[in-house]
């Protein structure tokens, strides 16, 4: 009867029926009921059981005959979609098992996880405070607390899609403190801008400022130690070099926590020359920024308040779930957005209702945004920074704890003493250990960690990573991060990697 009333109301547009929605709800509801059981029973409550594989793995053309990823004109049922949701978890890595090792981040965090639904289901965008009033205070609140941390008395910051992301922010915010002009003219009668960094930086600097149109030519790399760190004479060097070609250099990068070797550049001395200089310094803490949450360990960042912007990606050594990374300047005179704001006159209206100064949207580069700072604020407000603190600690300490096994063990050899979460180290399999050192056997060693990484993989006991690097052959980089590691997955590492290299 209802159907027959409908249809005698029925408003037709273009041949298209507009009474009620279109879409049925409550065969949505139970759908989202349903795939939220699969992935609490198939990822969350898997998530430490380290008899589950870290990944099943398929060769790529197999893959895409599993998953059958042809998309058709006509929809398919929803039992077919729950099951394609069962193979999209069952075939990929699981970021979270106890031995996933091989990225600078892993392990799942349940608070930050339930942020992450909250937020997923209520699809906000953080530009301004009519639609997002909770995320704008939230995200404030946070950076506010980072700040401290990083010693500054005020400053400001915002959330981006990745630390690449924060070091472009950080390279344009630099230069357009050293030319204001260049946001109106462009780089047209521009001196020829230069910028330093160190050899180990993260490669997102190179792309920074390729994208930015400054030229990878002008980043001049500094070099490093036996260690990886920076050496502030050779920076000093540089600097003057610049100097005396003409050139205009604007922006030190330094980094705290190398990707590779886990490397602290010392911020103090390198501070000092940029003071001298009148260069902006900012600090790439992407990787070790969450090692001022320790009392410990924050030693490692020493000097960084003397920096003007940082990135610090809490989505790795805390867990807060990716994407999670600020960019923290110390300037509060608005430079952020003076630098980037377009003024909007349809999103940033001035007679607003309300106080404007909390539609934060024009400081960033995006438009819409997500609310990366609430998967961080709600695994904080739960676990309190002593909670995060315990997090960093117990990494380093595993880490400690990995060295000094490999120092016992026969056929493992130690790049270096680590000072933060990577352990580099080579795996030196039985027909090579009486080998003479020289070309023969470095290029044999160079292929036996890819060999055993795809049977790793294969298997899918664990993942490690490894690459060479300077000069120096393949070797294995493991990243201790998860809460949910142990000392037992420790020792597992070494005995597996000694078991599927048992032959070579």
């Amino acid at each position: 009867k209802q159907e027959m009333l409908q249809k005698k109301s029925a408003v037709l547009v273009d041949g298209v029926i507009l009474n009620g929605p279109i879409m049925d709800s409550k065969a949505g509801e139970k759908f989202v009921e349903e795939a939220c059981k699969i992935i609490m029973e198939e990822v969350v409550q898997k998530a430490d059981d380290v008899t589950e594989k870290v990944c099943e793995w398929q060769a790529p053309e197999k893959l895409k005959q599993i998953l059958d990823l042809e998309m058709r004109d006509t929809g398919e049922c929803h039992q077919k979609i729950l099951q394609l949701c069962h193979d999209v978890i069952k075939y990929s890595v699981k970021t979270n098992h106890p031995r996933f090792f091989n990225q600078l981040y892993a392990g799942i965090d349940y608070y930050s996880l339930v942020a992450r639904f909250i937020t997923e289901a209520l699809n906000p965008s953080v530009y301004t405070y009519e639609v997002s009033p909770v995320f704008l205070l939230v995200e404030e609140a946070v950076i506010k607390k980072m700040i401290e941390f990083i010693g500054w008395e005020e400053g400001d910051g915002i959330f981006n899609p990745g630390g690449s992301v924060s070091n472009m922010y950080a390279m344009n915010l630099a230069r357009y403190k050293f030319c204001p002009e260049i946001k109106e003219k462009g780089l047209s009668g521009l001196p020829r801008l230069v910028l330093f960094a160190s050899e180990e930086c993260h490669y997102s600097m190179k792309k920074a400022a390729s994208f930015l149109g400054i030229g990878t030519e002008n980043v001049y790399f500094i070099k490093t130690d036996e260690r990886g760190k920076m050496i502030p004479e050779e920076l000093e060097k540089q600097v003057q070099r610049a100097r005396k070609e003409g050139s205009a250099p604007f922006l030190v990068c330094a980094t705290a926590g190398t990707t590779v070797l886990g490397a602290f550049d010392p911020l103090d001395k390198i501070a000092d020359i940029c003071e001298n200089h009148g260069l902006w310094l900012h600090v790439d803490a992407s990787w070790g920024g969450s090692a001022l949450i320790s009392r410990k360990h924050r030693r490692l960042l020493h000097g960084i308040h003397r920096a003007d912007s940082v990135a610090w990606n809490p989505h790795k050594m805390l867990l807060a779930g990716i994407q999670c990374c600020a960019l923290l300047v110390k300037d509060n005179s608005g430079l952020l957005k003076k630098c980037y704001s377009a003024e909007a006159a349809y999103l940033f209206q001035q007679d607003k209702f309300y106080d404007v100064s909390y539609d934060t949207g024009d400081k960033s580069i995006q438009c819409s945004r997500r609310p990366d700072a609430f998967k961080f604020w709600l695994m904080w407000k739960a676990l309190g920074t002593t909670g995060l603190e315990e997090r960093v600690n117990r990494a380093l300490a595993l880490a400690r704890y990995l060295v000094e096994e490999i120092k016992k063990r026969e056929g493992f050899q130690l790049l270096l003493e680590p000072e933060y979460a990577n352990v580099c180290f080579w795996y030196i399999p039985p027909s090579l250990r009486k080998m003479e050192d020289g070309p023969e056997f470095w290029q044999k060693l160079h292929q036996v960690a890819p060999i055993i990484k795809e049977r790793m993989m294969k298997k899918g006991s664990m993942m490690l990573g490894y690459q060479p690097h300077w000069g120096k052959v393949n070797f294995f980089r493991q990243v201790v991060i998860s809460p949910q590691v142990s000392r037992e997955d420790m020792d597992f590492l070494l005995d597996e990697i000694e078991l599927l290299a048992k032959d070579l």
